[in-house]
């Protein structure tokens, strides 16, 4: 996608809150790798999916600063669903709850700091979404470890699994996040427990549903 589709985009899809556009602007300004933060038009994405699919339980593998938290919070339909979110750098702790405190979906949200990993298996009862967006590296123990707490009928979503089109050079030496993608996708793609398709938005989502 260029440039200026995204902004034609942009442009036309509903218009980015405010305190979401204050924390991107912030990202940038105070962040390394600004461009991990979902941004305004997966943002309205993700939050058009949990509209959909009206989870009571969402699961975010990766805060990073929690623009994509907050998205998915957004969408939810009842003020007794929650979303539950993990981060891994302690370093970020502060500047995400200091954004979550200006969102009017703070109550909605739980931050958790720490590895998924172990993280996954403290939270009680399962998810009907899980949104994953952490270690490419660790793409496919994340998913086996959440297939499992995912309701029958529920969804995970992948983000970056185009992986700036890594994904399709064959004959290319890998790093070892471009090895974990590819190992995803392969999987992912073989899986009969599940359907799956991959939608080509920024860097690619893997939307994945679990068969009843």
């Amino acid at each position: 996608m260029t440039e200026e589709l995204e902004e034609y985009i942009c442009r036309h899809i509903d218009a980015e809150p405010a305190h979401l556009a204050t924390l991107n602007r912030d990202t940038y300004l105070y962040h390394l790798r600004p461009r991990m933060c979902s941004g305004h038009l997966q943002g309205r994405l993700l939050k058009m999916f949990v509209r959909m699919i009206q989870p009571k339980r969402v699961l975010e593998l990766g805060t990073f600063t929690g623009y994509s938290a907050q998205c998915l919070a957004e969408g939810l339909i009842t003020t007794d669903a929650k979303v539950h979110t993990i981060e891994i750098d302690d370093e970020l702790e502060d500047f995400i709850r200091e954004h979550l405190c200006e969102s009017p979906y703070n109550d909605n949200i739980h931050l958790h700091i720490g590895d998924a990993l172990e993280i996954i298996d403290t939270l009680e009862d399962d998810f009907d979404l899980v949104f994953i967006d952490a270690n490419k590296r660790h793409y496919l123990d994340y998913y086996h470890k959440v297939l499992p707490r995912v309701k029958s009928g529920g969804y995970i979503i992948a983000d970056n699994t185009i992986w700036y089109e890594k994904v399709t050079e064959e004959n290319s030496r890998h790093d070892a996040q471009t090895e974990g993608i590819i190992a995803f996708n392969n999987y992912i793609a073989t899986d009969d427990r599940v359907e799956k398709v991959i939608v080509p938005v920024r860097d690619g989502l893997t939307i994945i549903y679990k068969k009843p």
